[in-house]
């Protein structure tokens, strides 16, 4: 109180009525222009301008933010404030500016993400939105640790560069303390590099069965089938082995029909034909993995109890609006087609089956 007293008691009311008039000034010039450049932004994005129009987007809640702190600087100017408090206040509207101008910044980073995207147009999006997520958190955390340097120095007067020196002599120490985050950032790139998976791909890896939900420089979070999410570190990745259940062209199924013992040669013959007509249906044989992978019929075996027909087909499964429920749909058609043929033509499924015989002896006499 004491450092305020004099401003209370040498500051007029024309000096507090213009400090007030200087801050609802810049309360309504802020509003202003930032609808403003929000309405100058939406016009040019309906122009097909998206990257001019994205950066009046992002500059309207930091031009409105420098506003109000030059009229507040404009006011305080007004009145009476003492050596050191003035001091102080300066310090607070040079950090309200740098703040206004870090916050531009860090929008502006998101125009990379346009701007990645029209570059890699040609790639895999997925592997495009997985690239764009670790440039956008890089540059973020570079821009932090800038500005956080920058006001250290320029507010607050500290001497960094005996920091940076005192951190290199500790260096040793912390990437000591560090290996297994290093570990994990270049685990990151190697995801990156190698493409083993990308966002949105189902994997297996270490027993875990999920997707890929996000890809950051520490970890990887997996959405399990059981809905569980885990967070799995990168540097795993590097001598792990992984499988990508998305990029598999086909889904292999192998089916067993047992027939009873008692069916003719010709029966088991005409089963086959029955069961590769049905493979070649539209509707059936359009979801499988043609003409690369044929479906195969074969009488293949004579079990102890049934004559077997193996069925093999492949379901193509990476293919748009494919997946594992609509390759069990396929499947269940599939298998009532054959119950119902079958039965037209009187074919009948053997189960398991056990045949006793009893010998009678006759008794001594």
């Amino acid at each position: 109180m004491r450092l305020l007293g004099p401003t209370f008691e040498r500051t007029t009311l024309y000096g507090w009525l213009g400090l007030l008039a200087a801050i609802l000034l810049g309360l309504v010039a802020g509003r202003i222009v930032s609808s403003v450049l929000l309405s100058v932004a939406n016009r040019l994005q309906k122009r097909g301008w998206i990257a001019r129009g994205a950066i009046g987007r992002y500059a309207a809640g930091p031009v409105n933010l420098a506003i109000v702190t030059i009229a507040l600087a404009m006011g305080l100017q007004l009145i009476y404030l003492a050596d050191d408090l003035r001091a102080v206040s300066g310090k607070i509207i040079a950090l309200l500016l740098i703040l206004s101008v870090a916050w531009f910044l860090y929008n502006l980073v998101a125009l990379m993400d346009f701007v990645l995207r029209r570059m890699l147009r040609r790639t895999d999006p997925k592997l495009v939105e997985t690239i764009v997520a670790l440039v956008r958190k890089a540059l973020r955390i570079f821009l932090m640790v800038m500005i956080g340097l920058f006001v250290i120095q320029n507010i607050f007067e500290q001497n960094i560069t005996a920091w940076l020196a005192g951190l290199g002599i500790a260096g040793l120490a912390v990437s000591l303390a560090a290996q297994d985050p290093i570990k994990n950032i270049f685990g990151s790139f190697t995801v990156l590099a190698e493409r083993p998976f990308v966002l949105g791909d189902r994997v297996i890896f270490d027993h875990i069965d999920g997707t890929v939900e996000n890809i950051g420089f520490r970890a990887t979070r997996i959405r399990t089938v059981a809905g569980h999410l885990v967070t799995v570190p990168n540097m795993r990745f590097t001598d792990g082995i992984i499988e990508n259940i998305t990029r598999r062209p086909s889904l292999r199924k192998v089916m067993s029909l047992g027939l009873t013992y008692d069916t003719p040669p010709a029966t088991v013959e005409g089963a086959v034909r029955l069961v590769e007509k049905i493979l070649q249906e539209p509707d059936i044989a359009g979801e499988l993995n043609l003409p690369d992978e044929p479906p195969r019929v074969i009488f293949d075996e004579m079990k102890a109890d049934n004559l077997n027909i193996q069925v093999v087909y492949w379901y193509a499964i990476n293919r748009e609006g494919r997946d594992w429920w609509s390759h069990l749909q396929h499947m269940q058609r599939l298998n009532l087609r054959i119950m119902r043929v079958f039965a037209d033509a009187g074919i009948a499924f053997a189960f398991p089956t056990q045949t006793v015989h009893v010998v009678e002896q006759s008794s001594a006499r």
